[in-house]
């Protein structure tokens, strides 16, 4: 995994984890043997909305054991969280430029069921990197990657309650910015549903 950008799989990820990817050629390594962490963006994500960031938190099963990986986490389908979380999105992106365009390709993940959150996480982070056309390597590890001298550990870096690490983004319109301001690292969504093709830019 040497020359490699670890990352966690997160559920629509901040605009900061795409500008790493962004900004780097190496492969990406998604972890799916590291340690499910609560309260981290592997199961919640940030959108703007009227009233400012919204977080939405994706339920997941506790079983016995205090530490599961990533790829074992199972979703809690007794929550109608699916529903609850298209429509947050709806209402706070209807009005953006874009939204109508990639309306379909995200309302798929809140109609299909998922069993495994990982699995629910990969296959929008495939969908992000096919819309902003982003193409690095993607791997996926066969256990627990260990950090070496010459890889960039990402999985704890990228945090809702640590610095951003696009420490200067570049300004985008947003829905609600001339009610709250300039909202910076939410959801990929945001930038994708208010700057669409253009979008890529802005990493």
């Amino acid at each position: 995994m040497s020359n490699s950008i670890v990352l966690s799989a997160n559920y629509l990820p901040p605009v900061s984890y795409f500008h790493v990817i962004a900004q780097q050629d190496s492969p990406i390594v998604i972890d799916g043997y590291e340690h499910f962490i609560k309260q981290t963006y592997r199961s919640r994500t940030a959108i703007g909305t009227a009233s400012g960031t919204l977080d939405l938190i994706v339920p997941v099963q506790h079983g016995r054991r205090e530490r599961v990986a990533m790829k074992d986490v199972r979703i809690n389908a007794d929550h109608d969280w699916q529903r609850l979380h298209w429509k947050s999105i709806q209402t706070a992106y209807r009005g953006s430029a874009y939204f109508e365009y990639y309306e379909d390709d995200f309302a798929d993940f809140y109609d299909k069921k998922f069993d495994f959150l990982f699995d629910f996480n990969v296959q929008q982070l495939e969908l992000v990197l096919k819309l902003l056309k982003l193409k690095p390597t993607v791997l996926f590890s066969d256990r627990y990657v260990a950090v070496e001298n010459d890889t960039m550990d990402f999985r704890t870096l990228i945090h809702p309650k640590k610095p951003s690490l696009y420490a200067a983004p570049k300004p985008y319109y947003q829905v609600f910015e001339e009610r709250m301001g300039f909202m910076p690292n939410l959801s990929i969504v945001d930038l994708i549903f208010n700057q669409g093709p253009q979008s890529k830019n802005y990493l």
